[in-house]
């Protein structure tokens, strides 16, 4: 079982999350740009769609089955959950080989969890629930790559010029004019790219608003393949999202709390601790009335909080408001990718 790693967007304590969470539209999923992106001419364009029936998947939890046997049934029992939920869906993380969870709340995720033990009676380790982040660049840079390996008698060349900077979800453009590379070539390129998306250069969440032209490429009449071409574009765009100052981007959520007028203040209080701007607060009347907007990352646990604050006589919810940068905190290591944790 792989060690149990602390990291920074976990639950501080037990206790449902975001039972009253509203939907929103999806984020950028892993993968974009291949079947799911829109392609017009040489651009790849893929933003955020505009359904607000399609829930954002703010909380990732890792699985991972005891046994090869339960490894075998926890695929199709897992492809019946996603299929009966639009709002949970699985996927596989690129560089550890775990299998994610994700969904709106993490009362969600360990509604999923139960089932899978209780009707399909599949053992598994479970990762803690992880607050799903984003990474974006923040500035335009211009980077140049070129691969170059001898194997035998057979050599591997690609070079690749990307222009990288912020966008609207992801966009990818190609200026070559000409014959500078074949065109057999630039989908190799473009499957580099898309691989990094879904794991970035600061904690490896997935990276949304992004532009990528390429302005130039060279090319080897014996060694170039499109094979070659996507290990080069795939190590410049890293490189360049590096050079970028790419960010974090954490989940927003709007928090309304009712609660009696006598523990108004002790709530506020609360609320200030976990980074929370209150925008509206109706103290006067009973009930009291709390608008706020607070960092998914810190509502973990809150609904316990929020009864111990008001002996249980207050009530919240709370829905997905926008992604913000997240600022940096001092001392410590960025969020880590979900990780299996020693939760049997």
């Amino acid at each position: 079982m792989p060690p149990h790693r602390v990291n920074r967007g976990t639950a501080a304590e037990p206790g449902p999350l975001g039972a009253n969470m509203g939907p929103g539209p999806a984020v950028l999923p892993r993968g974009c740009g291949t079947k799911a992106a829109a392609r017009r001419g040489k651009i790849w364009n893929c933003a955020m769609p505009d359904d607000s029936r399609t829930p954002y998947l703010l909380v990732e939890m890792a699985i991972e089955p005891k046994s090869e046997a339960e490894r075998e049934k926890l695929g199709p029992a897992l492809a019946k959950l996603a299929a009966e939920d639009p709002s949970f869906r699985v996927a596989r993380d690129q560089e550890s080989g775990q299998t994610i969870l994700k969904g709106t709340s993490e009362s969600q995720l360990q509604g999923k969890v139960d089932i899978l033990r209780q009707t399909y009676a599949i053992d598994a380790y479970i990762g803690a629930p992880q607050v799903a982040f984003l990474e974006r660049p923040t500035r335009r840079v211009e980077v140049e790559y070129a691969h170059k390996k001898v194997r035998g008698h057979k050599g591997e060349f690609a070079a690749v010029k990307l222009v990288v900077e912020p966008g609207e979800g992801y966009q990818f453009e190609s200026k070559i004019v000409g014959e500078a590379v074949p065109k057999e070539y630039v989908p190799g390129i473009e499957k580099g790219l898309l691989s990094v998306l879904s794991c970035g250069v600061v904690a490896g969440f997935p990276v949304t608003d992004v532009k990528v032209a390429l302005i130039d490429a060279k090319y080897h009449e014996v060694d170039s393949s499109p094979q070659a071409f996507e290990i080069a574009s795939r190590a410049a765009f890293r490189e360049a999202l590096q050079m970028a100052k790419s960010v974090l981007l954490e989940p927003i959520m709007k928090v309304e709390v009712t609660t009696p007028g006598e523990y108004a203040n002790s709530v506020i209080d609360d609320l200030g601790l976990r980074r929370a701007e209150i925008e509206h607060k109706g103290i006067r009347g009973n009930p009291a009335t709390i608008n706020a907007t607070v960092p998914l990352m810190n509502m973990f646990g809150y609904g316990s909080a929020l009864r111990m604050i008001s002996r249980d006589r207050a009530a919240f919810t709370m829905q997905f408001d926008r992604y913000a940068q997240a600022p940096p905190l001092p001392g410590a290591d960025p969020p880590f990718r979900p990780a299996i944790g020693m939760r049997a």
